[in-house]
């Protein structure tokens, strides 16, 4: 963001392909997440169960995010502007940081300070954390089918 635009938000376009894109990928994640599950079921394969485990965390992490962002969406310049009123209360409100990793909308003030408002909190650390058991998940998928590989 430049310094001549201390109010200016997401950009819109990347919010909206954000948006699309995680409608998308959510169901589809989590369709073929119960899709490897049941044919893990069927036949007792660990690494269809961790193929499995992987897909449905992903589709987790990815929702979560997807959710952040749809606050974006739902959010208009009106809102967003009396959310950080709100959020930073008596201080003086003088420009906004966004990012989007991590997901972020923070109202700055005048004594410095930046203030959380728009994206709920839990947001981040949800994404975090369903990001790191869903990457987890799918390495030790890749390792489990390349040493099933090296053994036939």
């Amino acid at each position: 963001m430049s310094g001549d635009q201390p109010y200016a938000g997401h950009d819109g376009t990347v919010v909206l392909l954000l948006t699309l894109a995680g409608l998308v990928a959510t169901p589809w994640l989590l369709v073929r997440g119960v899709r490897l599950l049941v044919r893990a079921r069927a036949a007792r394969a660990a690494t269809a169960a961790l193929g499995s485990a992987a897909a449905l965390a992903w589709a987790a992490a990815v929702g979560m995010y997807t959710w952040g962002v749809l606050h974006l969406v739902l959010f208009d310049d009106q809102d967003r502007s009396r959310a950080c009123n709100t959020a930073v209360g008596d201080r003086r409100l003088t420009g906004y940081d966004p990012s989007f990793i991590p997901l972020h909308f923070g109202c700055r003030t005048g004594d410095g300070h930046t203030v959380e408002a728009v994206i709920p909190s839990y947001i981040n650390p949800a994404v975090t954390v369903l990001g790191v058991c869903a990457l987890a998940l799918t390495l030790a998928g890749f390792a489990n089918a390349r040493r099933k590989e090296e053994i036939s």
